[in-house]
């Protein structure tokens, strides 16, 4: 036997190496995204509570502008709608829009309802109800005039309450051709006043006329009978206590605006329109 050799069946076995690898950074077993969601929850909560604080102590008006520089454009529904140049084309949302609508529409209410918004479908409703209360009480205590009730429309508009005086078969506001208002119509705007003095708000006075022709000699026309009758209804109403301060505007519009489309001569066309504004 040789040096070098064991005995035995082979040769002297190999040494084992053991190779250590350190990694840095690991972290454990957990990694480091928790930091990032962490981080996005701080940032979310952080926002949260920026928001309450704009809201207890920021003014209405500065909420409103606040809103303005967050909200998006519009779409480019219509040429110089809002939004539709640039950012809001140099307006607000709170300016009125000129998209094919009956009513202007406003950017306030899509953005906050103000804290001491008034008026609305609640307030329009309450206060029909009241004035045909007040108009009930007072026709249904004189004979004979409880059956005026029935030429009484009362509808709730997005300016406030009209109130329809309107003419049938039966019943005529005015003498035929004139601006004298006849017995029974006296007696239901003398009600309609002394109604409408324990309500708030500006009063328009519309006149209205069939299409029945004038004669070709006549000298007036229905513009000039539907303006003089809402004139002649003005009147009436501030000598029965309603203040001058309280109308805006009268306004006569002839036959243009029918009642009954379908039959402009219909005596139903021919009323007296008064706007209460909320």
């Amino acid at each position: 036997m040789s040096a070098g050799t064991l005995d035995g069946e082979g040769e002297k076995p190999a040494p084992i190496i053991v190779k250590k690898v350190i990694v840095d950074g690991g972290d454990g077993h957990h990694g480091g995204a928790w930091k990032v969601a962490y981080a996005d929850f701080v940032t979310a909560m952080m926002a949260f509570f920026l928001m309450l604080w704009l809201l207890g102590a920021t003014t209405e008006d500065q909420r409103k502008g606040l809103a303005d520089y967050f909200t998006p454009t519009l779409v480019k529904i219509r040429q110089q709608s809002a939004g539709s140049d640039g950012l809001l084309g140099g307006a607000s949302l709170t300016d009125v829009d000129n998209y094919q609508h009956a009513q202007g529409q406003t950017g306030t209410e899509t953005i906050t309802i103000p804290l001491d918004t008034v008026g609305g479908p609640k307030e329009g409703a309450g206060k029909i109800k009241r004035v045909r209360k007040s108009l009930e009480e007072q026709l249904g205590d004189r004979p004979g005039l409880e059956t005026l009730l029935r030429q009484v429309r009362m509808v709730e508009t997005t300016e406030g309450i009209r109130i329809d005086l309107v003419d049938d078969a039966d019943f005529s506001m005015f003498s035929l051709g004139t601006t004298v208002l006849t017995d029974s119509a006296r007696s239901l705007v003398e009600a309609l006043a002394k109604s409408l003095s324990a309500e708030d708000g500006n009063l328009v006075v519309r006149g209205h006329t069939d299409a029945v022709r004038w004669k070709e000699a006549a000298r007036a026309n229905n513009w000039s009978l539907s303006t003089s009758r809402a004139e002649a209804t003005r009147q009436a109403l501030m000598r029965h206590g309603l203040p001058q301060t309280r109308f805006t505007r009268i306004e006569g519009v002839a036959d243009r605006e029918p009642l009954i489309p379908d039959n402009p001569t219909d005596p139903r066309n021919r009323r007296i329109s008064i706007f209460i504004a909320n």
